[in-house]
């Protein structure tokens, strides 16, 4: 049963054009069989949004917003404007503007924050992200900014109860890939960002795939708890001569390691000294335990991180992890990876976002 679900989850959303005739009967027999059960027509108020997007001193204007819409029909009715998006996982059909217009709008607010040349240079990018309960946050911090035109996302994990304090998921949610998770919320904000998931996780098999597969990454966000994948993660971004940033969020800290700019660095700055994968797979869990203290640099960690860690496995089931420090954290790593795919100097090292000493 459980089997069967797993393989149930879609998270990809299905483009119609009702100018077609072959898509109208596919939406119809939609309808027909129960899978459409609700449709969402906003059309006329995203075409408004376009509008005084591209002319605001006239954003009142109900006459040029009449021309300007004729303008863009070009003949055609409403309907058939646009595209519609049904979401199987919503048994919903949306009517939206088409991918040009659609960016548009939706990145109108960003600028000049992010340059429309900038824009044109983040939608060419494509991002890794391994780890999905830090990483939804990033993911979706890096969705909504639009800094990327393909996301990856690997991790093998499904939503429990316990994930809840920070994970933006709900009880409908429990058992559902971590990624499925992700990759539906994003394709609910921007249903023309091309999303990928690996929900086997990511493993020697597919790094590859991962790394390179259908586009390269331009940089690797790398934010997941098993020690064997931060360093083998590293290792082949290192080959590939892939960025990696990492965030921990504790005390803010966020991790940067140019692999592009020197690929003969070693991993974690050389806090652990030249790691292979062999030594990590005959480490006993103890030798893993110090060689992880020594990469996220136990000294630096907050007090309250500290005394938890002992306690790991014996009175905490893991890390602890706050939805304050996750949704921070995903905004820190959005920042630096807009800054770095823009070319900007973001340095291999590592910097900390650390409100308790910045505030108090």
């Amino acid at each position: 049963m459980e089997a069967h679900r797993q393989n149930s989850y879609t998270f990809k959303p299905i483009f119609f054009n009702k100018s077609n005739v072959h898509d109208n009967n596919k939406i119809q027999t939609l309808k027909d069989s129960g899978e459409i059960l609700f449709e969402i027509d906003e059309y006329t108020r995203q075409l408004k949004d376009l509008f005084v997007s591209r002319f605001p001193s006239l954003s009142t204007n109900e006459e040029q917003f009449l021309d300007f819409s004729s303008l863009l029909a070009e003949g055609k009715s409403m309907e058939e404007l646009g595209e519609w998006v049904y979401y199987p996982w919503r048994k919903t059909l949306v009517h939206i503007l088409s991918r040009e217009h659609y960016i548009e709008v939706r990145t109108n607010r960003n600028k000049q924050k992010i340059t429309q040349q900038e824009q044109e240079l983040l939608s060419t990018k494509t991002v890794g992200v391994i780890g999905l309960s830090v990483g939804q946050s990033v993911a979706l911090c890096i969705a909504m900014e639009r800094i990327c035109g393909k996301l990856k996302l690997a991790d093998f994990d499904t939503v429990d109860l316990s994930n809840l304090n920070r994970l933006r998921a709900g009880v409908l949610d429990l058992g559902m890939p971590k990624v499925v998770l992700a990759a539906r919320e994003i394709a609910e904000i921007d249903p023309y960002i091309d999303v990928e998931i690996y929900p086997e996780g990511i493993k020697s098999e597919n790094y590859n795939d991962f790394l390179d597969g259908s586009a390269k990454l331009d940089l690797l966000i790398e934010v997941c708890d098993n020690f064997e994948v931060k360093v083998e993660s590293r290792l082949k971004a290192r080959e590939y001569k892939i960025p990696v940033i990492m965030e921990t969020n504790d005390r803010g800290m966020l991790d940067v390691e140019r692999f592009d700019l020197d690929s003969e660095m070693n991993i974690f700055h050389g806090l652990a000294g030249n790691l292979s994968m062999e030594m990590v797979k005959n480490l006993d869990p103890a030798s893993k335990m110090g060689l992880l203290m020594k990469i996220v640099s136990a000294d630096h960690l907050s007090d309250r991180m500290k005394s938890s860690l002992p306690e790991i496995g014996k009175t905490l089931k893991s890390w602890p992890q706050l939805a304050s420090e996750v949704v921070l954290g995903g905004a820190v790593v959005a920042w630096a990876s807009r800054k770095l795919l823009l070319n900007k100097e973001i340095p291999s090292g590592r910097y900390y976002i650390d409100l308790e000493k910045i505030i108090s």
